[in-house]
């Protein structure tokens, strides 16, 4: 299973706008799919069909 890396971009109201931090490629996913404690600027790590904080 692959994981990719995100940087949070932007939160748009339920949405926040994610880019690949390895190509660039930017996302839209709906916040509720998100951990709780998302904010512009964190890195998540999308793996196993969900996403994780990285420290």
């Amino acid at each position: 299973m692959p994981t990719v890396i995100y940087k949070v971009k932007l939160i748009d109201g339920d949405y926040a706008y994610l880019a690949n931090v390895k190509n660039g490629e930017e996302i839209l996913v709906a916040r509720a799919l998100l951990p709780e404690e998302t904010d512009e600027g964190m890195n998540l790590l999308w793996k196993n069909f969900e996403y994780s904080v990285l420290e």
